[in-house]
């Protein structure tokens, strides 16, 4: 599907760095990207977000670029996504609906696809007045009694009753999941949950770490499904390794209350290895993104340590660093490589053995 990308640049130092990682969403969703406008402003016009002038430039370039769809990196009210609309003669993508339909592309189990499911329902809740506004202002009249008069609130009560019906199956699902986390917890293994942005490299060093097949690549939000398994670490005994769905900045917070049932494995985890993209210029960003989501959930408390991924691609070397304490809160690693796996299995191990001693929250970015 053909695109028009239109960016806004509301005076952010990292917007370039921002405006790709917003490209890469609309890659990953599909979309062919045959065109882009950056618009420049101190604050979002109330009415289109980017101003009549930038409105008719889009325009232009729409029919010039046959464009099928306009993606903007910006969330949009529900009165400017209709304007934008009624002025572009296209269906406006905006940010949370992009990740809302990568989301729902890539769910791949029963649990997932409720998720995804319940978020997007919630999301078109708030948008049912765009659809169907030019019902809402008529008062009765020819063609306008009976049913046509009422198809907002029937939408309304179709899309409640809907979403009433997935909470109750996911709430069968969390529960699940209590069961499954008591029977491990008499087992008496550490639980250690990966969590981290999207495309830091969880999953691949879930599966260097398990020697599991969990799928892995290179693309934003390539694991929505969490996948545990069981490994031994020598020092540490049996443990409990969980693979969670990344995040990113401005996680709709629709996605976050669906996937509670699924965060809840870092919310319920012994240790968090917080997973970094040591070779992405956002790092310290990222960092901060997935802090605010666990503080959000309620793993903000767990203790992490944070785990630098991709150092090959600084011609970096595996290494540990200590806080003044002496424990370990960094690891240098290339899941990829199989490069410093050794020492993550010694981070875990001491967090293991030291009672009482947790992995500091420091959340700094030193490169020596």
């Amino acid at each position: 599907m053909k695109a028009l990308v239109i960016g806004v640049d509301l005076g952010s130092p990292d917007y370039e760095a921002n405006r790709q990682e917003f490209d890469m969403l609309a890659s990953s969703a599909g979309a062919e990207l045959v065109a882009q406008i950056t618009a420049k402003r101190d604050r979002p016009d109330a009415a289109t977000f980017i101003g009549s002038g930038k409105v008719q430039e889009a325009v232009d370039l729409c029919q010039a670029s046959d464009a099928d769809v306009v993606l903007f990196d910006q969330p949009l009210s529900p009165a400017q996504q209709r304007n934008l609309e009624r002025k572009l003669n296209l269906r406006v993508v905006d940010r949370v609906a992009l990740i809302l339909d990568i989301f729902a592309l890539r769910a791949k189990s029963h649990e997932g696809k409720l998720q995804v499911e319940l978020a997007q329902l919630q999301h078109l809740a708030t948008r049912l007045t765009r659809l169907w506004t030019h019902l809402e202002r008529q008062r009765g009249g020819i063609g306008m009694r009976g049913p046509g008069e009422s198809q907002l609130e029937m939408d309304r009560r179709m899309i409640g009753a809907k979403v009433k019906v997935l909470r109750e199956r996911l709430q069968k699902v969390q529960r699940q999941r209590v069961t499954q986390r008591r029977a491990r917890a008499r087992g008496a293994a550490l639980s250690v949950s990966l969590v981290g942005y999207t495309n830091a490299g969880k999953s691949t060093l879930f599966n260097a770490l398990t020697r599991a097949d969990a799928y892995a690549a290179d693309q934003l939000f390539a694991t929505l499904d969490t996948t545990t398994r069981r490994v031994w670490i020598e020092g540490a005994g049996n443990v409990t390794l969980s693979d969670t769905v990344g995040f990113i900045r401005e996680l709709p917070h629709t996605l976050i209350a669906a996937f509670r049932a699924t965060l809840e494995e870092a919310i319920h985890a012994d240790l968090l290895l917080h997973v970094v993209d040591a070779s992405s210029e956002l790092r310290d960003e990222q960092i901060h993104e997935v802090q605010k989501v666990l503080a959000e959930i309620g793993a903000a408390q767990i203790p992490q340590i944070l785990i630098y991924n991709k150092i090959d691609n600084l011609g970096f070397s595996p290494r540990i660093e200590r806080d003044s304490h002496g424990t370990i809160h960094k690891v240098f690693i290339s899941a990829q490589r199989r490069e410093g796996l050794t020492l993550v299995r010694q981070a875990i191990a001491e967090f293991a053995t030291c009672a009482g001693t947790h992995a500091t929250n420091d959340q700094t970015s030193e490169f020596e």
